[in-house]
């Protein structure tokens, strides 16, 4: 009975396989011929991922991985009774960003989801009934896929990041988004690492800014959430009268489309929206050697927000911990954390000083791990720096900000990915443009930008500048008041926190880094 079992699981899986390579959209008939015209190899992958610069489409190199068939449906049918937890929002425009403190959760079943976003009021849609399909979004995000499938640990090879060099990695390590038209997650940086998104069904818009404008995003720590960094502005309804420099940002636009994986490359500014009924998409946070000195920084990050925002005040009365987290830790144990962080630091300390301690973050590799979790060489300290040319073209799309249009562009962007960039203009909306296939420029690194007096390279606007000229109501004297919040933008801001962590570790190391040009 046991031998049968085992056979017809692997029936069923062939069959998987054969009914996937009849309708991949790369049109190959085997998983083996699939895996063998893929435009990359894993090695190649590897060496593209350490070039690139901004983010850019991968195509063409997900043809035979199961998790294509992953959509809603079929994980209702594989989770069956699994209940899941789901945030859900108004769907209205308010000019600010909707975060996750001021949202809704439901714990409710795939199937009842379902059934509340095709209508079927008469079928069983659990807690969904307190809400009207019309009037909410529903999204259930950050789910880890090692714990939705902990009892069928055969899922997690369906995904394949090994593909993209990252031998032993899978869905294991992966991340799982099911979400209905309009599911949003706002506007942030993730401190840690760089992100593989593959999309399985309908689309996305990914709204994505360089770590060069984190100024012109208005950054704050509030709601706190270890490892995100929020933008105050609502990227697709600005309010440009509270946040002007906002108009300077360089959005790049992307549409990503089933079976294309994203590279999100480190700390640049994202916000995600559904634009489908139904979207399912899996991620994979990839380590990077950065992430020591990173995990300093939202170490110290935490510690101040934390002490400030649990003293007793008359404007401390706010939601300011995001639901992601566990709880408030004591300030003891938040130093404990900060000396770990730094301590875990040692081995490399003596690297990160000096030249590297101040290198564009940019430029640090994908950390390339083993089966078992340890960090591999990477392969180009390994080849040694030859010149290379990233690949751009019809399998590995460049997202880039432009200005312009072009027959060349158009014929170069596939026709079944949307990929667009914009620079926000004032009153305006995202203009699309296609993208070229050229690599962007480099621009000025973010660790050469610093806070300024009298500049506002904050990203903070002159506090009631922009209303004396016109006369200053009681309102906006109301409004020029100096919060907890407010203050804890500028103490914590990304610039503000990377020299205090260098300080920190200088202070650990005894080692003094040649001061910056002024």
């Amino acid at each position: 009975m046991e031998q049968l079992r085992v056979d017809y699981t692997c029936s069923t899986s062939t069959i998987l396989a054969l009914v996937y390579s009849a309708h991949c959209p790369c049109g190959l008939q085997t998983m083996a011929a699939s895996d063998a015209m893929k435009p990359f190899s894993p090695d190649e992958t590897q060496r593209i991922l350490h070039h690139l610069q901004q983010p850019a489409v991968f195509m063409n190199m997900t043809c035979d991985w199961p998790a294509l068939q992953w959509t809603a449906e079929h994980l209702s049918v594989c989770l069956s009774d699994k209940w899941i937890r789901f945030r859900l929002g108004r769907k209205e425009e308010i000019n600010k960003p909707l975060f996750e403190t001021q949202c809704s959760y439901v714990e409710a079943k795939l199937e009842h989801f379902l059934c509340w976003t095709r209508g079927q009021c008469e079928t069983d849609v659990g807690p969904f009934s307190e809400f009207s399909s019309s009037e909410y979004w529903a999204y259930a995000d950050y789910k880890y896929i090692a714990m939705l499938f902990q009892d069928q640990p055969f899922m997690f090879e369906d995904v394949k990041w090994s593909d993209f060099g990252f031998e032993g990695r899978n869905g294991r390590e992966s991340t799982l988004w099911i979400g209905t038209k309009r599911a949003n997650t706002p506007c942030h940086l993730d401190s840690y690492g760089c992100n593989l998104v593959l999309q399985v069904q309908g689309r996305k818009r990914w709204h994505l800014f360089p770590p060069e404008d984190t100024s012109e995003l208005y950054p704050t720590r509030i709601p706190f959430e270890e490892s995100s960094v929020f933008s105050q502005v609502d990227v697709l309804q600005p309010d440009l009268r509270r946040f002007p420099n906002f108009q300077r940002a360089r959005a790049h636009v992307v549409t990503l489309q089933p079976g294309q994986v994203l590279y999100v490359p480190r700390h640049w500014w994202h916000y995600v929206e559904s634009v489908d009924p139904v979207t399912v998409s899996i991620n994979s946070w990839i380590e990077l050697e950065a992430d020591d000195v990173a995990r300093v920084s939202e170490a110290v990050t935490k510690a101040v927000v934390c002490a400030m925002k649990s003293a007793r005040s008359d404007d401390n009365t706010d939601d300011w911990l995001n639901p992601t987290e566990e709880g408030v830790a004591s300030h003891n144990e938040n130093m404990q954390y900060l000396n770990l962080a730094i301590t875990a630091c040692a081995p490399s300390l003596k690297n990160l000083c000096g030249s590297k301690l101040n290198q564009d973050p940019r430029d640090a590799p994908p950390a390339k791990r083993d089966s078992s979790g340890q960090i591999r060489k990477n392969i180009d300290s390994i080849r040694g720096s030859a010149p290379f040319s990233v690949p751009f073209g019809p399998h590995l799309i460049s997202v880039r900000c432009q200005q312009g249009d072009s027959t060349e562009t158009r014929e170069t962007t596939p026709k079944d990915v949307e990929v667009k960039s914009s620079r926000i203009r004032e009153g305006k909306s995202l203009e699309d443009f296609p993208v070229s296939s050229d690599a962007a420029p480099r621009t000025e690194p973010a660790s050469a930008v610093r806070v300024q007096l009298g500049k506002h390279s904050s990203g903070l606007p002159p506090c009631g500048a922009r209303d004396c000229a016109d006369g200053t109501s009681s309102e906006d004297l109301q409004d020029s008041i100096i919060t907890t919040n407010d203050l804890l933008d500028c103490l914590v801001h990304p610039d503000v926190i990377s020299r205090v962590t260098e300080l920190l570790l200088e202070r650990h190391t005894g080692t003094q880094r040649p001061s910056a040009p002024s």
